[in-house]
């Protein structure tokens, strides 16, 4: 860095002093240059054979090597997807009911779902299938259109309220709060309250049973049982999709609920399908 050259003629230097030290201004080794250059004609090669540069339309360079990662993902799917074939055209052919009596097929539609499962239903239902507020649990024994594997995989295929599919399950929650007056909201809150074995005012709750039959009872039926077949659901038990405290009650009935699920059918496989539904009624929770 600093002082004379070996053979003490005065060598080039930057111009850059620090504390009376001098820099040295050599030429790199010509074997570093070299690679250097190569690195950049590789480059520039490699930019011109691979998909590399981004242009305005969204899309890249293709290359004229005609690489395609997406054509490198497709072709893998296709190999399992033909590897997979016969077993997937057994499992589409049988019953839904008996798959568990099958071994293999019980076991591949296990294995498979919890993959399908993983990929398109975990982000509303959780890994675990657990639920969040206003995604189901779908591990416990409380289903608002049926728990049996035929249930399910209607509900897996159609949706709820999905509106691109004719055969979806339809039945929505509606608005009370322009029909009701708050004192009857309040009413019913209570009464919905006590009917789940929660504090609440007795008095306000016998009124409110009356306010239920008049508007609630058609579809809940009577006592607040549920009604399946409508979608609607068990009031006296303690599992609420939206909150059962007293305020997440009345924010229900006074503004309603219409969650959507979306149909799988024609974004998944039957074989698809199939798996995914026999896994979920596998789970603890299946009729």
């Amino acid at each position: 860095m600093s002082g004379k050259s070996p053979d003490n003629k005065d060598p080039n230097t930057t111009g850059h002093i620090w504390d009376g030290i001098e820099e040295f201004d050599n030429p790199l080794p010509r074997w570093w240059l070299w690679v250097l250059y190569l690195t950049i004609i590789w480059g520039i090669g490699y930019t011109i054979w691979m998909p590399a540069w981004p242009l305005l339309n969204g899309t890249t360079t293709a290359g004229i090597g005609g690489y395609s990662s997406r054509a490198d993902v497709a072709a893998d799917i296709k190999h399992f997807v033909d590897a997979n074939a016969a077993v997937d055209s057994k499992l589409t052919a049988v019953e839904l009911e008996e798959i568990a009596g099958d071994p293999d097929l019980s076991n591949y539609a296990l294995n498979g779902g919890a993959a399908v499962f993983r990929t398109w239903c975990a982000q509303c239902h959780g890994k675990g299938a657990g639920g969040f507020t206003g995604y189901p649990n779908l591990i416990d024994n409380d289903w608002l259109w049926g728990g049996t594997l035929e249930d399910i995989h209607t509900t897996v295929s159609h949706g709820i309220r999905e509106p691109a599919d004719d055969d979806t399950r339809l039945n929505d929650m509606p608005k009370f709060g322009e029909d009701l007056e708050a004192e009857e909201i309040d009413q019913v809150v209570q009464y919905l309250l006590s009917i789940s074995g929660q504090e609440a005012d007795a008095g306000l709750a016998e009124t409110g049973a009356e306010v239920y039959a008049d508007n609630c009872e058609s579809c809940h039926d009577e006592g607040g049982i549920g009604n399946r077949d409508l979608g609607a659901p068990n009031l006296t038990d303690a599992i609420w999709l939206f909150g059962g405290d007293a305020a997440s009650i009345r924010t229900t009935i006074v503004h309603g609920r219409a969650g959507v699920m979306p149909a799988w059918a024609g974004r998944l496989s039957e074989s698809q399908i199939r798996q995914v539904s026999f896994w979920v009624h596998q789970q603890g929770g299946g009729e």
